[in-house]
């Protein structure tokens, strides 16, 4: 995962209390490997991303503007990213095209920031007209990559922080 560090992250965080139900859980992110279950040590997680994001240096990255997004695993609100996208990608890649390809669920990987998960349509209709027209960007280096565990009480616990560069 990329946790950015915005300077101004309150409004992504106001709206995640109105429409995530993990926003008490885990900090706003882009995830760059879904979840998954196994048994691999965080050594060797710590390996792999050592190995494989050798060559990745920091980046910048811009999010601005709102989507909406429904599939089968619910209906959600993402924060696009437009700027550092290529790298995101790139990093996504390296990863699943490797050691993690038995996990991937054959979804087309568009960078973003999930914002919001609501119960159905309806609901994502409404919360999409809430927010579409906001004009905000939000700016960060990414100078990390994090490995996120999820607690008994489904909390958020980083296991590992690669440093990019």
């Amino acid at each position: 995962m990329i946790f950015p560090a915005f300077e101004d992250i309150a409004l992504i965080n106001q709206i995640r209390e109105k429409y995530d139900p993990l926003a008490k859980l885990i900090r706003p992110h882009i995830t760059l490997v879904f979840p998954f279950e196994d048994e691999m040590s965080n050594e060797k997680l710590s390996d792999i991303l050592n190995e494989r994001l050798a060559d990745i240096k920091p980046f910048r990255i811009e999010l601005r503007g709102f989507s909406k997004c429904e599939d089968r695993f619910g209906n959600y609100l993402f924060l696009n990213v437009i700027q550092g996208k290529d790298e995101i990608v790139k990093i996504h890649d390296l990863l699943y095209d490797n050691e993690f390809s038995q996990f991937d669920a054959g979804l087309a990987y568009l960078p973003h920031m999930t914002v919001g998960k609501v119960k159905d349509g309806a609901c994502l209709e409404r919360a999409y007209k809430e927010i579409k027209d906001m004009d905000c960007s939000f700016v960060s280096d990414v100078n990390k990559i994090s490995v996120e565990m999820i607690g008994d009480n489904e909390e958020s616990i980083i296991v590992i922080e690669k440093r990019l560069g």
